[in-house]
């Protein structure tokens, strides 16, 4: 069944405001990505000067050069870290958008849903950004001790935040803070599996780009076939 809301998800891809949120967010994503390419080589260039004098070898100019263009896989794989907090930061920007744009599909005789608001996701969105950081800086060490499934404990542990995060805000668009709170406590398994298949994708780059608006959407799904919200009649 979780597999079916995110096919249904993904399905939606196509839709003007699905794509309108993508353009929105890779822009924003690339920007950020540019930024801190742009400082880590201007940290480069100061601390490391154009040419060493290096044992047995003599002056080697370039070493500046080298290395900026080396940054360059290394912001690859830093936005597979990166892609967490910025996943959850655009889900409490744009969550609405991609919402109502599966429920007018979808579920096309619910009554319109409570507005979280600009203000209220982004102040949503900065203090779980907190928390996701905090708990990967955390996790980092057990990533090195146990190498060999750093993979699955990333997965486990972003899927248990992705998965509280996604289905809180979703149910917050038509529950109260109680109600949601009860409605991830009663779905907390699938709400787990949901989040660990939102964060399969986030260590893949350029995939992992998709993950704010497929999560969104899956979550919305996963949110009325297990509520089984009641809808208005057309």
């Amino acid at each position: 069944m979780i597999l079916d809301d995110f096919l249904k998800a993904l399905r939606q891809l196509s839709d003007p405001r699905f794509l309108r949120v993508l353009v929105t967010g890779l822009a924003l994503t690339i920007a950020l990505l540019v930024g801190l390419y742009w400082v880590l080589s201007m940290a480069i260039g100061w601390l490391i000067p154009d040419t060493l004098s290096l044992p047995w070898i003599g002056e080697s100019g370039g070493i500046d050069a080298a290395l900026s263009w080396a940054a360059i896989p290394v912001m690859l794989l830093a936005s597979v870290f990166l892609m967490v907090p910025v996943a959850s930061a655009f889900t409490g920007i744009f969550l609405d958008q991609i919402a109502d744009a599966v429920e007018d599909r979808h579920y096309p005789t619910l009554p319109p849903a409570r507005r979280l608001g600009l203000a209220e996701g982004l102040v949503d969105a900065l203090k779980f950004l907190g928390v996701v950081l905090a708990v990967n800086l955390v996790a980092l060490l057990a990533y090195l001790l146990f190498a060999p499934i750093a993979p699955l404990l990333f997965w486990g542990i972003n899927g248990i935040l992705l998965g509280r995060e996604y289905a809180q805000l979703v149910a917050l668009r038509r529950l109260d803070a109680s109600g949601a709170a009860k409605f991830r406590k009663r779905h907390r398994g699938q709400i787990f599996v949901a989040g660990v298949l939102m964060a399969v994708p986030l260590t893949i780059p350029v995939v992992n780009l998709l993950v704010p608006i497929l999560g969104a959407a899956t979550f919305t799904h996963l949110y009325h076939r297990l509520s089984q919200a009641p809808r208005r009649s057309a």
